[in-house]
């Protein structure tokens, strides 16, 4: 592996927002910047964009990479006809050395002029987005975050292609996004420890397997994600079971995610060494 590799995780996995085409008659309002990253792609005519304190001009086929933090303002050409623009939006872009939302970008600048299949590649998945975008059929969001995946893709390796001519500092996903994963199934249970929860929903949840998310989880905190689950439970359990001395057995296994009350109840003497009953008892004494 050289110094210029970009590495993809397996658990590489932003969140697709949103879509954006228009015609461009005239500048845009302001001069901002934005917590996610943004791909501008130039469907068609020119333009201009300005980008941190430089100006680029920008032409059919030209992709624009807008990293998050970056101030940045599209312009009219001062030549030629209206610029057709199509936008997309993502975030939770994770790559070690880099901040939230940014990739890497080569020393010509933020702006990717692609010319032959890969300009016809980009123009598809613009097409296919918007397509999908206007008929709103089932599970439009999700083959939008496909097509938006692959255009992300496609830039990073047009980047390694660069990189083995200029190399530049290697940008590996592994690190930060393992944490973020389990940081992301930790909050996932607090919210979501009432209902039955499997490993596969788990993963699931997040277009991962079964497999490499326990081994990611345990390998970050030492422990499965199901046993990390029945602790969250456990622990809710006792301040129900302290809290509310209404509540019979059944309904606190109930509102902990447990249908079966003998098996709540097996779990939480494992746990704190006494039945859940024994529990009230033992505060009250």
């Amino acid at each position: 592996m050289s110094q210029g590799d970009i590495i993809l995780q397996e658990d590489f996995n932003p969140t697709f927002l949103f879509t954006w085409k228009g015609i461009r008659k005239k500048d845009e309002a302001k001069y901002h910047k934005h917590e996610h990253l943004e791909f501008g792609y130039i469907l068609s005519g020119r333009g201009r964009h300005r980008i941190g304190d430089q100006v680029y001009d920008v032409c059919e086929g030209d992709l624009i990479l807008i990293n998050a933090g970056e101030y940045h303002q599209s312009l009219i050409s001062e030549s030629g006809g209206p610029a057709v623009e199509f936008y997309v939006g993502l975030t939770d872009i994770y790559l070690e050395g880099l901040e939230k939302n940014n990739l890497p970008i080569s020393e010509a600048g933020p702006i990717l002029h692609t010319s032959g299949e890969l300009k016809m590649k980009l123009s598809r998945l613009c097409i296919y987005m918007e397509a999908e975008k206007e008929m709103g059929r089932f599970g439009r969001h999700f083959m939008m975050k496909t097509y938006a995946m692959q255009m992300l893709v496609l830039y990073l390796r047009e980047q390694e292609q660069s990189q083995k001519e200029r190399p530049m500092r290697q940008c590996s996903f592994e690190s930060v996004n393992r944490k973020y994963l389990v940081e992301k199934i930790l909050d996932y249970f607090e919210d979501n420890y009432a209902q039955k929860i499997s490993l596969d929903q788990i993963a699931g949840n997040m277009y991962l397997s079964p497999f490499y998310v326990s081994k990611i989880f345990k390998a970050e905190t030492g422990e499965t994600p199901i046993h990390l689950l029945i602790e969250i439970r456990m622990e809710k359990a006792k301040e129900l079971l302290l809290e509310d001395p209404s509540l019979s057995i059944q309904e606190v296994s109930a509102r902990v995610g447990y249908e079966d009350a003998y098996h709540f109840s097996k779990l939480f003497k494992k746990k704190f060494g006494v039945a859940p009953s024994g529990m009230r008892k033992n505060e009250t004494m």
